[in-house]
């Protein structure tokens, strides 16, 4: 019988130490409590988030190994650049980040469903208005073909979800993403659990001993929001020369 520590609704900032989770499965650490604003804050901010499916109760995770990406080499391959060479699309920052958290809980093929509940919907859009959830799209014309969402504390960037409506469109949001962060001085992409295809776009895992001792420093660093407001429209050609929102590398 597996027991878990249970959230005190009273208390949004308090969580068991993430080195006391489960094994197996593989970095459950609690359950219970809510999405407020600052309970998913002090979350990231200690290496747990949240991840559960509709009717469970609200599940929260540390994994050992954790999965990242390191901003400085995730740029866009062979494949991706043939894809894309021709392509007419934009790139742009928190301009819909309601719709691409929409696009990314609609059903995929070979899902049942979805982890991105309307609360959680709710939850990530609250962060947003305070500065500390964004995203990146991609357009083709009035069309979003891509993007990724995530959580951002300090210098610390979580990526939640992405998503692909034509072929290349979420892997260009991720270097997208990780231009815009190395310029800001961002090493890291956490991607939280470790897949194979993850390890194909270039993530790599961290011992959570070592991620957790790297957040902690992280976390820390002060970050003003306002650096993600009112960044310009880019084209994709900008990114395929390794340039990122603010000028040439």
């Amino acid at each position: 019988m597996i027991r878990l520590p249970l959230l005190d609704d009273h208390a949004p900032d308090h969580f068991p130490d993430p080195r006391t989770a489960l094994v197996d499965p593989n970095g459950l650490l609690a359950f219970g409590g809510d999405l407020s604003p600052e309970r998913l804050k002090a979350a990231y901010t200690h290496g747990i988030f949240p991840w559960f499916s509709e009717g469970e109760p609200i599940l929260w995770w540390s994994p050992d190994p954790r999965c990242i990406f390191l901003t400085d080499q995730l740029h866009p391959n062979r494949s991706l650049r043939r894809a894309i060479a021709n392509k007419a699309w934009r790139i742009t920052v928190d301009r819909v980040f309601g719709q691409v958290m929409k696009a990314c809980a609609a059903p995929r093929q070979n899902q049942a469903g979805t982890w991105i509940s309307p609360a959680m919907i709710d939850a990530y859009g609250a962060l947003h208005e305070q500065g500390h959830a964004h995203s990146v799209e991609v357009w083709e014309e009035d069309h979003l073909v891509g993007g990724i969402y995530g959580v951002s504390i300090g210098k610390l960037f979580c990526g939640e979800s992405m998503f692909s409506a034509c072929s290349g469109g979420s892997k260009l949001a991720l270097c997208a993403l990780a231009a815009l962060l190395h310029r800001w001085g961002f090493p890291l992409i956490d991607a939280q659990v470790s897949n194979p295809h993850l390890l194909y776009l270039g993530a790599t895992e961290m011992p959570r001993s070592a991620f957790l001792r790297k957040i902690a420093t992280l976390v820390s660093v002060p970050f003003d929001p306002e650096h993600w407001r009112n960044l310009p429209s880019m084209p994709v050609s900008r990114i395929l020369a390794g340039n990122d929102f603010n000028g040439p590398n």
